[in-house]
């Protein structure tokens, strides 16, 4: 290593989890050319952490799966660990979540494994500052693109980070926290193709409820329950995937599309799970059950305001 590189502020990853990954907010504008945004799943859990130690909402962290990883610090800085409840341990000690944290050269942070919820997430003061991809640091697996070489973290790697000034130490209040341990009701806009679905299909869909299954990643989350009937047939010409799609394919069970979503997709969708609602199924374990709510596009613009009014004052200082 050359004194130059020693240097450069870093984080140094012993242990790597069994899926971790740079993101940020993603690369919008993409998906023309087949490209999803990525970006986390959990999108306010993320955002919270990036402003608990002072960050841009969008700067990069990491996005921690089922257990997180041991990371030791090359400087002093300011890390927050949000999402899915993973115990959070400090030079051997136990840390609060939802709190910025104080860190110092040699300490080394831990994330256990998840007792409810799926993904954490951990902010680092100044960001991961990793080579853009198409103006992203998100890392997009299937592509190989953005973060650290497209892949997930390795044990042995060491992390870049930006330069950035001491915050003031924030956190969440903890009634401000989302219990992910519950069973969640998660809203949805009826179509576009709900019209390819029998009356007993779409009553079967909106009863549930419905299983996550081990085989949903960051590009689908793959559900098993009541069967959705179809009135002809599963399949359309292919027409372009929103995000929070749910296709319902030829064995009745749907598939809700996430932040690694293809483009396209020649399945019919029979709803749309509403933007601030993603979160929430991406943080529901396998083997845990979910419910879904029809509401109108109107009631969805009144929840996504009252949710960014929430958001703003998430956050208080210590």
């Amino acid at each position: 290593m050359s004194s130059a590189e020693s240097r450069v502020s870093h984080v140094r990853v012993h242990d790597a989890g069994p899926l971790t990954t740079i993101q940020d907010l993603g690369r919008p504008g993409q998906l023309r050319v087949g490209i999803p945004e990525s970006g986390p799943v959990d999108r306010e859990a993320f955002v919270l952490a990036n402003r608990l130690v002072g960050n841009p909402d969008g700067a990069a962290g990491l996005e921690c799966t089922l257990m997180g990883p041991r990371l030791e610090f090359a400087d002093e800085r300011v890390v927050a660990v949000t999402g899915a409840d993973m115990p959070v341990v400090l030079n051997g000690a136990e840390a609060p979540a939802w709190q910025a944290l104080r860190v110092r050269a040699g300490d080394v942070l831990k994330l256990g494994a998840a007792r409810a919820g799926v993904r954490a997430y951990v902010a680092l003061s100044g960001g991961v500052d990793t080579p853009p991809a198409l103006g992203s640091r998100a890392t997009y697996l299937r592509g190989r693109l953005g973060g650290l070489e497209g892949r997930a973290l390795r044990k042995g790697d060491r992390l870049p980070l930006a330069t950035a000034p001491a915050p003031r130490l924030a956190r969440v209040p903890a009634d401000r926290v989302p219990p992910y341990g519950l069973e969640p009701e998660i809203r949805v806009v009826m179509g576009p193709q709900d019209d390819r679905f029998t009356a007993a299909g779409i009553a079967s869909f909106l009863d549930g409820p419905y299983e996550m299954l081990p085989q949903s990643d960051r590009m689908g989350a793959r559900l098993r329950g009541p069967v959705i009937e179809h009135t002809r047939g599963h399949d359309i010409v292919s027409d372009g995937v929103a995000l929070g799609g749910i296709q319902v394919v030829g064995d009745g069970q749907p598939i809700v599309l996430l932040v690694d979503r293809q483009s396209t997709g020649g399945y019919t969708k029979i709803a749309t799970v509403c933007s601030f609602d993603i979160g929430r199924v991406g943080q529901v374990k396998p083997g845990h059950r979910l419910r879904f709510l029809r509401i109108t596009v109107d009631e969805a613009h009144g929840v996504l305001r009252a949710r960014a009014h929430e958001l703003a004052d998430a956050v208080e200082a210590l």
